[in-house]
This record gives structure tokens, C-alpha cells and sequence, in this order.
């Protein structure tokens, strides 16, 4: 199957410039698709473990050395796989990114064998390979939607450190939208999240016709938006949990706005509401400035948690957790506490569940937990 891609551009106002800048660092480790170290192949390293992520993509794709694919919107959807290493040294809730090329995989995480897929056809039979390789009762997909600022390097990084730090026991499909990974261009990726929204029907029928048992959700920041625009798209259509079992819906740190937020899950039956968990932090530096350029209307992920009680879902609020590596916008992967909670919820029989997940709040010092009523 031929795809073709159109690239198209956006900025922001100069005026929020500064206070995009606050959802971001200053440097941006290289990217490393398909980049291989010569003299330490990581096919010769028994040490190093190895996870395959199937790709689904809304993103062109590019010639640029390690990118694989571009920042620029394509109009249809991409499909490929990566084989990703995890280090020897590698320590809970870290990222270990080479910041040179090309990467040392005894130290660092590799990203290598891109492959591109030019069928449903293809792609399909390959998660099925997967899939097989799993014993009955963990042939489950982990559908995983990266935020806001993010190259397809950064989404696959994260998703391999989170399968990792979960031991999620499934087979982890990436959706990478068009994110322009600057942090002045904000408005351009919340309109590459919104485009997007038009793909995800397709990559639920790509997901349907897998031989999977049930599928989890995880999204984080805007990535959340999209999530929460899909699932409404799905219950419209009367496909939502239908087709396919959902285990879970974890939204983490969700930069959506909160009067947004209640009339998507008004549209939502109860049924889908209890699957849905919200990773929340009145802390998240991030989303304070996201509401800043929203004209203050606040984002669901930095609102107290009681204020999002009456919405049938289920909140976990990670205000008192302090010790993520990656800062209070990812603490799901960047706190070791909450990714071991997470792998907990995520790695058990049937998910996570309401009478279920306060047991698991054990595990963590001071998080409270909140079942919001409908």
C-alpha cells in the first residue's frame, strides 16, 4: 500500500513563547532510530533485553538519520516497528538517552530494525507473531498515545521504559501523532492531536482483527485530548467495547480542558467511565503553564481531586509524590513508586479494578485514592 504525506506548518504568538518554553528543556537529546553502534552490535549483547514496539503514526516519514518520521502531518496512516534496548544498568522510572551517537548499548537505551509495513495486511500478522510468543491470558495490546513536545524518538524511549518498569506482560503499540517537539509550538501540536482524531477508527479496526484478548489504554498529557476525542467518536458510533475487550484507561496528567473534560465523559456510558483513571498532580508545572495560554481555564491533570468527583472515574492524585526523574508532568513513568503501581494495576488479571486499586495505594506513601460517583 502507497501512502502519501503533506507537511504543514504552525507557530505560536511570540507574546506565549516564554511560557511554552516552560513545558520543556533547553536541549534535545539526538535522535536514534535505526542508529546502530558498529563496534558493539546489540544483536552480540545477551545482557541488554529487547522489546519489539509496532508503530502506528500520523507523522511523514523522513530520510533525516535517526528521525524515522518527521514532525509533518500525513494525511494517511503510517505503520512500522522498532526493536528497542533496555541496558544492563538500566535503574526504575529512568530514561538512560545517549546524548551523542551512536548509542552504547551496554549503558544506554538503543532504538534499532525500523521497519516499515505497507499493508494492514502485514502489520497485523506481525503483532499477531507477537502475540503468540504470550501464553493465554497476556496476549493483551497496550495502545500507548505520547503528549505534547515529543519526536517519535521521545514516544518510543518513554513506551519502552514504561513496558520495562511496568513488566507489562502485552505487546505495546505506539499511536506518535504530529508533534512538532518544539516547545513554542503548542497550538500547532494540539491541532496535530485534533487532525489525528480522524485515524484512530482505523487503528481500533487494525487492533479488532489482531488476535488479541483485551486491549489497555494509556495516554499522557495531550495526548489525553485525543484519547478522550476517540473514545467519544467510538461510543457515538456504538463500537466502544463492543468489538474488543478494554482492561484499562489510564489518562496521565491530562492537558485537557476541565469543562471539556466533563461534557466528553457525559458522552461516555458508566460502563466505560469505571475503566477510565486519571493520573492527576496539582504540582504539574507543565499543565500550570498549559492553562496559562488556555486563558487560565484550568487542565484536568493540575485540578484538585475533588473537584473531579461526580464523573464516575476513578482519580488518583500524585500531589505528594516527589521523586520522578523526568519532573511532575510524567510522574507515571518517572516516580519508581508510581510505574511499580501502575505494572500492579496494569499486569493483573482483568486490570485494574475499583474494589482493587485502594489495595495497590498501599504500595505508595500518602496517595489518595478517589472512586468518583456518577
Amino acid at each position: 500500500m502507497r501512502r502519501e504525506y503533506l507537511a504543514v506548518s504552525n507557530r505560536l504568538p511570540f507574546a506565549l513563547m516564554l511560557v511554552a518554553t516552560l513545558l520543556a528543556g533547553c536541549n534535545r537529546p539526538p535522535e536514534l532510530i535505526g542508529v546502530e553502534n558498529p563496534e558493539i552490535p546489540t544483536a552480540h549483547l545477551a545482557e541488554v533485553r529487547r522489546h519489539k514496539v509496532f508503530i502506528t503514526t500520523t507523522r511523514q516519514a523522513t530520510e533525516v538519520t535517526g528521525a524515522f518520521f518527521s514532525a509533518a502531518r500525513a494525511p494517511a496512516l503510517g505503520l512500522a516497528s522498532v526493536v528497542t534496548t533496555v541496558p544492563p544498568n538500566h535503574k526504575v522510572g529512568e530514561v538512560e538517552r545517549p546524548q551523542e551517537l551512536p548509542p552504547d548499548p551496554r549503558k544506554e537505551f538503543t532504538i534499532v530494525e525500523p521497519m516499515v509495513y505497507r499493508s494492514d495486511t502485514s502489520f497485523i500478522a506481525e503483532i499477531n507473531r507477537e502475540l503468540a510468543q504470550r501464553p493465554p491470558g497476556q496476549r493483551r495490546l497496550l495502545l500507548f498515545v505520547h503528549g505534547y513536545n515529543n519526536t517519535a524518538s521521545d514516544a518510543i524511549l518513554r513506551l519502552t521504559q514504561f513496558v520495562e518498569d511496568t513488566n507489562y506482560q502485552g505487546v505495546p503499540v505506539l499511536m506518535t501523532w504530529a508533534s512538532a517537539a518544539s516547545a513554542t509550538r503548542y497550538v500547532y501540536d494540539m491541532n496535530s492531536a485534533l487532525i489525528a482524531r480522524g485515524k484512530l477508527k482505523e487503528i481500533s479496526d487494525i487492533m479488532v482483527n489482531t488476535n488479541a484478548e483485551s486491549v489497555d489504554i494509556f495516554s499522557h498529557s495531550m495526548g489525553t485530548l485525543l484519547t478522550m476525542e476517540g473514545l467519544v467518536d467510538a461510543q457515538k458510533a456504538g463500537t466502544l467495547g463492543k468489538r474488543r475487550t478494554i482492561n484499562n484507561i489510564v489518562l496521565a496528567s491530562p492537558d485537557i480542558d476541565i469543562d471539556l473534560f466533563r461534557t466528553q465523559i457525559e458522552q461516555l456510558s458508566p460502563q466505560i467511565r469505571e475503566k477510565i483513571f486519571l493520573l492527576v498532580s496539582k504540582d504539574d508545572r507543565a499543565l500550570l503553564a498549559s492553562r496559562r495560554i488556555a486563558g487560565g481555564v484550568p487542565r484536568v491533570g493540575a485540578t484538585d481531586a475533588a473537584k473531579l468527583d461526580g464523573l464516575g472515574v476513578t482519580v488518583i492524585d500524585l500531589s505528594q509524590i516527589h521523586d520522578s526523574s523526568s519532573g511532575s508532568h510524567s510522574k507515571f513513568a518517572g516516580s519508581p513508586e508510581v510505574v511499580k503501581l501502575i505494572g500492579a494495576g496494569m499486569n493483573r488479571s482483568g486490570g485494574f479494578s475499583r474494589g482493587q486499586t485502594p489495595g495497590l495505594a498501599a504500595m505508595l506513601n500518602n496517595v489518595p485514592i478517589l472512586i468518583s460517583g456518577g
